[in-house]
């Protein structure tokens, strides 16, 4: 084809393409900004007042940036910031070497890697520079071939990235668990804005206060650790709570001779029952009731018992012409969803990676670090320290990133932020998602009626004839021949 065709197209597609990109080139960084209304200072008590909700109000002011990696405000408000992990950023990340965090937790093992290397090539060296043959012959025999090395590695690799990706899809499973906690939050909340009138206005509160307290719940069940509150809390404002902490052992620690099961010693440590002191103001406290938190706090399983709460809410709406048994039912799926969820969570959090093969994995990579020396001191020389450091570095951090991202509800995912976007949609977006199921702006339902109303009195009059068949196919395709039914005798 000719360039003076082609040229002119491509440029219309690039401009018609950037007039309806989402994020243009010229676009800005987005950063969701809230009006500072009352109804948003209400976030830690609940939802606005039910009357409310229908009223007009002024939608917020919404400044669009560019895409990039999102994160979240207090308020769970989704910020979308920079992401410094592209190919164009690594001065930065190599500049940023020392604040990492996996540095900071495998500098032990690196340190010991580096100073022993450094010893055998500086011992190395003085030996092979002696005037006793003794101390030379030791030199000469201190080094080993480096194939033994080159074929240990093809195996100790397996190991480790085996072990990486088991901790990986772990990782990207419970990030599924809670995308469809946020997703079931969303459509029940629907489903409850959508039935007001039968629910009742009460219910629906205690229903969503429930439904958005039940993350915080998960997130506190699925990470067993003490909730005291700070020193400053005043005592009206403490609460106490019984909480269960998992304590670290090792299955060596047990006596000889006492009976254990082995699904104990591979998942979480035993559980330490003492009370926590919380804040009662606090999230996921201030939006249970006082009776209800009195109730709540008791039960060991705490987001089991919402679930329980709102469907025991549901079951006693009363029948009605609009409210039967087939929403009932489809409410009752969504918490029962909720209820797959958390047992879900805990299978990934009750289900550690065997023990044995962490630690052969980790003795095998100690190992082969701790010999890696002896190899590279006839070839190296005093460059074998900083080379078994570097290395250890690298092996030593696969192995640790397997480990951090094994249990994903630790610290890898940031529950917080999932957490504060389900209380969002639940309670403190109800204000401008409630405008959705007013139908006051469909104006074009009156020009559905009159054409309705045209259409029938069109049909009633008594010049109107009913076309046949053939008058409609001709109408629409007029060069079709259309053959006479026949009579086609049977044989």
């Amino acid at each position: 084809m000719n360039l003076s065709i082609i040229l002119p197209l491509l440029l219309a597609g690039l401009n018609n393409a950037n007039a309806f990109a989402p994020f243009g080139p010229s676009s800005k960084r987005s950063k969701i900004k809230k009006t500072s209304r009352s109804y948003i200072d209400e976030r830690y008590s609940g939802s606005s007042p039910r009357s409310s909700l229908f009223h007009p109000i002024e939608a917020p002011k919404v400044t669009v940036k560019s895409r990039s990696k999102p994160s979240s405000s207090s308020n769970g408000t989704i910020i979308h910031k920079k992401s410094q992990t592209s190919a164009k950023d690594w001065l930065h990340s190599v500049s940023s070497i020392p604040k990492s965090t996996i540095l900071a937790e495998i500098k032990n093992p690196v340190m010991t890697a580096f100073a022993w290397s450094t010893v055998v090539a500086v011992s190395h060296k003085l030996m092979s520079n002696s005037s006793s043959m003794f101390l030379k012959n030791i030199a000469l025999n201190m080094c080993i071939p480096t194939q033994i090395h080159s074929f240990l590695m093809s195996s100790l690799g397996l190991l480790l990235v085996f072990r990486t990706n088991s901790a990986y899809q772990r990782f990207v499973e419970g990030r599924k668990i809670w995308e469809e906690i946020l997703s079931i939050s969303r459509n029940l909340s629907r489903m409850l804005s959508l039935y007001e009138g039968d629910v009742g206005d009460e219910r629906i509160s205690r229903i969503k206060k429930t439904l958005a307290a039940f993350p915080y719940l998960l997130r506190h069940h699925v990470r067993a650790r003490c909730l005291d509150c700070n020193d400053d809390v005043p005592m009206k404002h403490r609460y106490e709570i019984p909480q269960s902490v998992e304590t670290e052992f090792e299955a060596e620690e047990i006596h000889a001779g006492a009976s254990y099961d082995q699904d104990t010693i591979d998942g979480p440590g035993p559980m330490e029952s003492h009370y926590c002191v919380v804040d009662r103001r606090a999230l996921p406290w201030s939006l249970l009731s006082n009776r209800a938190l009195e109730k709540c706090a008791r039960a060991v399983n705490r987001p089991l018992w919402s679930c329980d709460r709102m469907a025991s809410e549901i079951v006693s709406v009363p029948y009605s012409d609009t409210f039967t048994s087939r929403e009932r039912l489809s409410m009752l799926g969504q918490i029962e969803k909720l209820s797959n969820a958390i047992g879900q969570c805990e299978r990934i959090h009750q289900t550690a990676v065997p023990r044995n093969y962490a630690r052969h994995a980790l003795r095998s990579l100690s190992i082969w670090l701790l010999t890696l020396p002896f190899a590279l001191v006839k070839d190296c020389g005093l460059l074998a320290g900083p080379v078994v450091g570097i290395t250890a570095w690298l092996m030593f951090g696969i192995y640790q990133i397997g480990h951090s991202i094994e249990d994903p509800f630790q610290k890898t995912l940031r529950l917080s932020i999932l957490c504060n976007a389900i209380r969002r949609d639940v309670l403190g977006d109800t204000v401008y998602r409630a405008s959705a199921f007013s139908l006051d702006d469909c104006t074009s339902s009156n020009v559905t009626v009159s054409t309705t109303e045209e259409s029938k009195k069109s049909l009633s009059s008594p010049s109107f004839k009913t076309p046949t068949a053939e008058e409609l196919v001709r109408n629409i395709l007029p060069e079709v021949t259309i053959i006479p039914k026949q009579r086609v005798a049977c044989i």
